[in-house]
């Protein structure tokens, strides 16, 4: 009899153990599965689902169909040296045809389409042929979104990386290890013939802050390999108007004219095409070590892709409300003092007629024009001066 009590006493001791541990292994069995369903690695959601999840009903969703596309482009389409400006002369311009050669490389850009077909370009307005190499505007207002089917027509593998803007993972557009897999990643790789879909959102935070106006200028690139992906020509600009502050196409209502100037040193060495367009000597990014000298005959001092007065014409009228929204690249050397003659502006509150940029930094002036006639524009560091980092623009009554 005790030995059976004992059997019996054991038997209902290990049923309680069994169904304490399956409830110990059931309970952490859900821990697993929430932390996986709130965790970075595990793509849980679908990319139509993290969509609907940036958008409100209240918000507006400005649509973009952006391509990237190779080109030959013409650095100096009209010609060189078309500000008249004085240099010492050269090698080149003594040897006569030298100086009249154009400078044309091939590169890829951005471009925009009309719709999801991508076979009708959408033509530039007048006021924006300005922008030259930079890729298609995009604008939005604080609680906008913004969504970007990006075609890319390249054979190189390419992103849309959005400055100042708020995304997810799955459009980041940045290809690092960020610990995300599945369709976390598709974004961060967007390969020859294929399409991807971004979506930003633009809160309070993207748009003008304390000491700005109504405006700031962001920008976007292809940040596969950033390095080389900007050099190759793959940038473009975003315009945040306050909320409220905006016309019905986004730009803001405090302002009579707008112009957008990207000062630029392309480092045609290190495009993406650099043995392309220069020869098997020279790999991308290894000319600054192995060969400065070629190299610094490959840099292209240009504002908006032009170079040596090549920016069409920018015009505005006397006392006139422009704003200037400008841009610089990502190398060493695109540090920049813009300078405008004739006029000034207002910089952050303060009386200017130059302003400073950083590499790949963005900034905004404020112009009224006081004086009339056709005046130079130009980066005052001397070597990008020299270079052709030069244009004109003209106050008409």
């Amino acid at each position: 009899m005790k030995i059976r009590s004992r059997l019996l006493h054991a038997s209902r001791s290990l049923r309680r153990r069994l169904v304490l541990c399956g409830v110990v292994i059931f309970l952490f069995a859900v821990m697993i599965c929430m932390s996986r369903a709130q965790s970075p690695q595990i793509a849980a959601t679908s990319h139509t689902e993290t969509l609907h999840q940036m958008t409100t009903p209240r918000s507006v969703v400005r649509t973009y169909y952006i391509a990237a596309e190779e080109v030959d482009w013409d650095y100096t389409p009209r010609g060189r040296n078309l500000t008249g400006l004085q240099h010492l002369e050269s090698a080149e311009s003594e040897s006569g045809g030298g100086a009249l050669k154009h400078r044309i490389y091939h590169k890829a850009i951005f471009r925009e389409y009309s719709d999801a077909t991508f076979r009708t370009i959408k033509l530039r307005p007048s006021q924006w042929e300005h922008l030259g190499i930079l890729g298609p505007l995009i604008r939005a207002e604080v609680g906008d979104s913004v969504r970007v089917v990006f075609r890319n027509n390249t054979h190189l593998t390419l992103t849309l990386h959005p400055h100042g803007l708020e995304y997810l993972k799955n459009a980041e557009g940045s290809a690092y290890s960020d610990v995300t897999i599945g369709n976390l990643k598709a974004d961060d790789h967007v390969g020859p013939g294929t399409t991807f879909t971004y979506l930003w959102t633009v809160p309070e935070s993207s748009g003008p802050g304390p000491l700005d106006g109504s405006s700031v200028i962001w920008m976007y690139h292809s940040s596969f390999l950033p390095e080389f992906d900007l050099n190759t020509g793959l940038i473009g600009p975003i315009l945040i108007t306050a909320r409220g502050k905006s016309r019905a196409d986004g730009s803001p209502a405090d302002v009579d004219r707008e112009f957008i100037t990207d000062f630029a040193i392309f480092d045609e060495t290190s495009s993406l095409f650099s043995e392309r367009n220069i020869g098997r000597e020279a790999p991308p990014g290894l000319l600054r070590a192995t060969n400065p000298a070629l190299r610094e005959h490959h840099m292209l001092y240009s504002i908006n892709g032009f170079v040596e007065g090549n920016l069409p014409l920018l015009q505005m009228k006397k006392n006139e409300r422009v704003r200037w929204y400008l841009l610089s690249n990502n190398n060493e050397e695109d540090v920049h003092d813009p300078h405008w003659h004739g006029q000034t502006l207002l910089s952050y509150h303060m009386r200017a007629d130059t302003v400073f940029l950083d590499p790949l930094s963005m900034t905004v002036a404020d112009m009224i024009p006081e004086r009339e006639g056709t005046w130079l524009f130009h980066c005052h560091v001397s070597e990008h001066y020299k270079g052709g980092m030069v244009a004109l623009f003209q106050v008409l009554p």
